[in-house]
């Protein structure tokens, strides 16, 4: 099976890895190997790259693109927030760059069969991982109205998240909503016609990135990974983040200023207390972001934002 995808800001993004010959770097998002492919032209011959991604379509599509790179390569499907027990599986102790690509491939929206498009029929599933339980459907049909409020207002920022919460729950309650076409139709129905008429995206677009990063919970694992990354890198190792949405952006942005901070003690208190150190310098003070030339050509680089440290 073709995996179509377009990697976002590949040159970019691993130069600002500072990739060596004979160096450990982990790609936690696969996706198309866009990344991957450059950062291995960079290690060989003795580096090691450690390929994870938690959608098996990327692992397959990873040993066929990567099958040059083989004896350079280990491969595991499984979420990022899990690297810490594959270093310690390959009985490595800290990696000298990690990736992560947070965006999902145009493989997942057009051929995954997955739901995640609010422009095809198939069924409401959403997950990034199909061997997880939760799917997007057991969110639709189960969790009350006040909760998909505060999915759809919280994830997606979407304005009228009441009314299609609201929306939802009537239409659910005459026949369960299994597909994804069936959900976009009374998602559109429930925005008013003046205001999906002045939006220059899909009516359905908020509400669907919405419900799958809460199938996927995709914000508590970024946050919980970025917690354990800096002791994951060796000195001088570097963390590089894509993110898509704001939501995502704000964390890398916080966890990094908070990182770069040196005392953390109240304006008043006369003297540090808190013992608290610099273990991060920004590479990064204002996220990049795709060439007007990459957007033209891969639009879904539009809202990317990349941001990078290096531990000390």
């Amino acid at each position: 099976m073709l995996y179509n995808h377009i990697t976002a800001m590949p040159v970019e993004a691993v130069d600002m890895l500072n990739c060596r010959p004979g160096k450990i770097f982990a790609d936690c998002t696969l996706g198309g190997c866009g990344h991957a492919r450059l950062i291995l032209e960079k290690i060989v011959p003795d580096g090691l790259l450690i390929g994870v991604d938690q959608d098996v379509d990327a692992i397959s599509n990873a040993k066929k693109i990567l099958e040059p790179f083989k004896s350079n390569i280990q491969l595991f499907h499984t979420n990022f927030e899990h690297l810490p027990e594959i270093l310690m599986q390959l009985n490595i102790k800290t990696v000298d760059g990690i990736l992560l690509d947070l965006g999902f491939s145009l493989h997942q929206l057009e051929g995954s069969g997955r739901g995640f498009s609010f422009n095809k029929d198939e069924p409401l599933d959403m997950r990034m991982n199909i061997e997880s339980g939760l799917k997007a459907e057991d969110i639709i049909n189960t969790a009350e109205e006040k909760k998909l409020a505060a999915i759809f207002k919280e994830y997606g920022e979407e304005r009228y998240a009441r009314r299609i919460a609201r929306k939802i729950v009537k239409e659910r309650k005459l026949k369960k909503i299994r597909s994804s076409r069936r959900l976009s139709g009374i998602v559109c129905a429930a925005i008013p016609d003046k205001a999906s008429r002045g939006q220059k995206i899909h009516p359905a677009t908020r509400v669907f990135m919405a419900i799958r990063i809460a199938v996927n919970k995709e914000l508590e694992k970024l946050d919980s990974f970025l917690d354990t990354s800096v002791e994951l890198l060796s000195p001088g190792g570097r963390l590089c983040v894509l993110s898509f949405h704001s939501l995502e952006d704000r964390i890398v942005k916080q966890k990094i200023k908070f990182w770069e901070k040196e005392c953390i003690c109240p304006p008043e208190f006369p003297v540090c207390i808190c013992t608290k150190k610099k273990i991060v310098r920004s590479l990064t003070r204002k996220p990049l972001q795709p060439t007007p030339e990459e957007v033209a050509a891969n639009p879904m680089a539009r809202s990317t934002k990349l941001r990078a440290f290096e531990k000390l």
